[in-house]
């Protein structure tokens, strides 16, 4: 189907403003864009119960975790479920605020803690510096549930976007080291296969989109080593097996260059004996989860993933 309408209106304004993609722009320039963009976009902020930020250990320094919790009188008393939340930016933007508003709508509609970590940031840090932070943050969640108030065996992952390819690998390494345990896994858009080349990436090459461009440009932020995108931990695809992991959630959306590979990766899933629910998201753009101020689509996709997450946690 032709791109959403109100999709349509947002790139029509982008291209009447003459906004440049990110990736013509400088590192620091793209984090400041980003965050304004998607902050426009995101909706008001829902208030939840409690928002705090803590530093915990993490393998390369400190790593700041933000805690949403929900109103005490909106959930059962007793310990809660727990999610871990990834934001998204190619690996390369993105901060605690870019997935604020997400974290916010799902405290409220799941009716769990969500914990967001600030991991480090590609080319600064690459790869596997942010798997290996959100790995130490999940590990330090599940090894504190007593202290946060949290159900250890009600933990999920969720992430947007490199959020999500980090949530994927994140559900490898445990698997890997025997833990933490993770109940559900949220993939929304999510890198799984550095040097993919699919229709979708193929065919989406619109400068007023993230298009194959951004993709390239994020992963070559990401990768010191172009050899490294064979690892299972940066392409998650590529794992030899995918058999024992956490029941999956994958939201594509259809004008998405990594449409395609979040499909290859839920239909992996499937054959792996893994449960998959995958929903792909007509006329969205890559992106439309967190406009859920401007996209109906978001706002749908996100009530759509606080349900999925609500029956697994429950």
């Amino acid at each position: 189907m032709p791109l959403h309408p109100q999709a349509e209106a947002l790139r029509q304004q982008r291209s009447e403003a003459g906004t440049p993609p990110l990736y013509s722009l400088t590192t620091a320039e793209a984090r400041a864009a980003d965050l304004a963009d998607i902050q426009a976009s995101a909706g008001n902020p829902e208030p939840v119960g409690s928002v705090e930020e803590l530093g915990v250990p993490g393998p390369g320094g400190p790593l700041t975790l933000r805690i949403h919790r929900p109103f005490a009188h909106a959930v059962p008393a007793g310990p809660l479920p727990a999610l871990l939340y990834l934001f998204g930016g190619g690996w390369t933007l993105g901060s605690l605020d870019t997935g604020d508003a997400i974290c916010r709508r799902l405290t409220n509609a799941v009716g769990c803690v969500t914990v967001s970590v600030d991991y480090r940031l590609a080319p600064e840090h690459p790869f596997p510096a942010a798997v290996h932070d959100v790995a130490a943050a999940a590990e330090w969640i599940a090894g504190h549930a007593a202290d946060l108030g949290i159900d250890p065996e009600r933990l999920a992952v969720a992430g947007d976007s490199a959020g999500g390819n980090l949530a994927a690998a994140l559900t490898l390494l445990a698997r890997e080291r025997g833990g933490p345990a993770l109940r559900h896994q949220l993939l929304v858009y999510p890198n799984t296969d550095h040097g993919a080349d699919t229709p979708s990436l193929r065919e989406h090459d619109d400068p007023l989109l993230f298009n194959r461009r951004s993709v390239d440009w994020y992963w070559g932020h990401y990768l010191a080593d172009p050899a490294d995108g064979a690892d299972p931990l940066a392409s998650p695809l590529r794992a030899p097996s995918l058999a024992g992991l956490p029941p999956a959630t994958v939201i594509t959306a259809e004008y998405d260059p990594l449409r395609d590979e979040g499909e290859l990766y839920a239909e992996a899933l499937r054959a792996a004996g893994v449960p998959v629910q995958a929903r792909r998201y007509e006329g969205m753009p890559h992106g439309f989860f967190a406009m859920a101020g401007v996209l109906d689509g978001g706002r749908e996709a996100q009530r759509y993933a606080a349900e999925r997450l609500r029956e697994a946690l429950q």
